[in-house]
């Protein structure tokens, strides 16, 4: 009852390949995706990658009511789409009504910020291996490590967007580390098999 009187009130449809917005536009809102996936995109050394496809659940474009910057991706609706498209005035209303959701944003932002320092020492290399490890070994340990049982496309795309990096070279990267021994994808989920070979990774490459 609650997310439909949300959407009453913010919910838009958008069709298959519209474009919500392109890199270096201006933007005043950002999204929640309540149902479909949306692309996002970003031109890297002239040609078009893929960052990530969100899903339901996801948000996106927060960046344009926190500081008014311009788009720094594209985003592209992959099938139907249902949003929540709130301008800031409206997502502070949303936020000071709606708990779960407030908390959620939140909860992905502050993950976010927690890898911030770490990532710029990796991209004045331009290490993608090393910031890969990082963001995995982070995963695991906000989910018990080899305890934790994760879901593997969905993990690889919030990686892909944290870095802007195609969803692609994430997976590959991955799937590299499978056969080594230090994580193992089993289905739809991947698990943590070698932490410490792992760690080794993350740290060599940040210079810790």
């Amino acid at each position: 009852m609650e997310d439909n009187k949300l959407y009453d009130k913010y919910g838009i449809t958008v069709d298959s390949g519209k474009i919500l917005f392109k890199e270096g536009d201006a933007g005043d809102k950002m999204y929640i995706i309540q149902d479909g996936n949306i692309r996002i995109s970003k031109q890297i050394g002239g040609k078009e990658h893929i960052l990530a496809v969100l899903g339901k659940g996801d948000f996106f474009g927060e960046m344009a009511i926190v500081t008014q910057v311009k788009r720094t991706a594209s985003a592209t609706a992959v099938g139907t789409v249902r949003l929540l498209a709130f301008n800031r005035e409206g997502f502070v209303g949303m936020i000071e009504k709606n708990a779960r959701i407030a908390l959620n944003v939140i909860d992905k932002l502050c993950r976010r910020l927690q890898h911030t320092n770490n990532q710029i020492q990796h991209l004045v290399k331009r290490n993608t291996k090393g910031l890969i490890a990082l963001n995995l070994y982070y995963a695991f340990a906000e989910n018990g490590f080899e305890q934790a049982n994760l879901e593997y496309h969905k993990l690889s795309r919030e990686i892909s967007l944290n870095l802007e990096l195609p969803q692609e070279s994430v997976l590959e990267y991955i799937e590299n580390l499978a056969k080594e021994g230090i994580v193992k994808t089993e289905e739809s989920h991947i698990r943590l098999i070698d932490r410490e070979q792992l760690n080794t990774l993350a740290e060599s490459a940040s210079g810790i």
